[in-house]
């Protein structure tokens, strides 16, 4: 009987409580060329039919934090086909409400190209979004820059950092581009492995959607000279549960 118990308090709690315990994470990263900046980065929100609420939330919560820049890697609708998740109209006006200084740079994920890319480019773009394709913006005197999705399209990191110049922060919504990315590329950050959703106590994530597995699966990193951080988003695909592995929004500030 005792069993039972914890076994019923442990689904409510990976099902109906830690998915929804958005918490902020602050990183401080040493920059001399992006000292005193304040970026967002939310990434994997993932917003269901009936999520609306949620997306409320993450909105106030981001803009509470009082950004320079708000960055978004990808993955804003949830489920393979249109109609499973949240309308990407009402995504676009939330997402219009953002505030910060110089703006909202955003890249698709896998699920938004599956669900309806055009459509959902277009509705984050009529609320002043900027969507990066291959492409490139500036934002003060950062360059911000940001690839397609690896697995549904093609990413092209040279056309994405055409005429850019230090500083660089690319947005890409794998990390399994990181081998890809020049080192002159102050801050990488990406998303899609939600940190495994499930991790073990002293184990961290046990599985990852990932080339790498769950080397890359959560944190900051340093690859061969190129600073790399991933998140573990805000939002759950395939099984809804998450376990040690709450969702969060990250500021990142830059020191010298």
């Amino acid at each position: 009987m005792k069993l039972l118990i914890i076994l019923l308090i442990l689904i409510i709690w990976v099902v109906f409580i830690e998915p929804y315990i958005l918490t902020v994470k602050t990183i401080k990263i040493q920059d001399k060329g992006l000292a005193g900046l304040k970026i967002i980065f939310a990434t994997d929100l993932h917003y269901k039919t009936y999520e609306k609420f949620r997306l409320k939330r993450d909105v106030k919560k981001i803009n509470a934090q009082n950004p320079d820049i708000i960055l978004l890697g990808g993955d804003y609708v949830s489920g393979h086909k249109q109609g499973s998740a949240l309308d990407h109209k009402i995504i676009g006006e939330e997402f219009g409400k953002l505030k910060s200084k110089y703006g909202t740079f955003v890249v698709l994920g896998n699920h938004d190209v599956w669900q309806d890319a055009a459509g959902i480019s277009e509705s984050l773009r009529e609320n002043n979004i900027t969507v990066l394709k291959n492409s490139n913006a500036k934002a003060g005197n950062v360059f911000i820059a940001g690839v397609e999705d690896l697995q549904t399209q093609r990413p092209d990191v040279e056309k994405a950092l055409k005429n850019t110049k230090p500083p660089v922060i690319l947005l890409t919504h794998t990390p399994d581009m990181i081998e890809k990315i020049p080192e002159n590329v102050n801050l990488t950050l990406a998303g899609h492995l939600h940190g495994g959703q499930i991790n073990f106590p002293f184990h961290g994530a046990i599985v990852a959607p990932s080339k790498f597995g769950t080397k890359y699966a959560y944190g900051l990193f340093d690859v061969n000279g190129r600073k790399l951080f991933v998140s573990r988003g805000i939002g759950t695909s395939i099984l809804p549960i998450r376990f040690l592995c709450p969702p969060e929004i990250v500021v990142i500030e830059f020191v010298n």
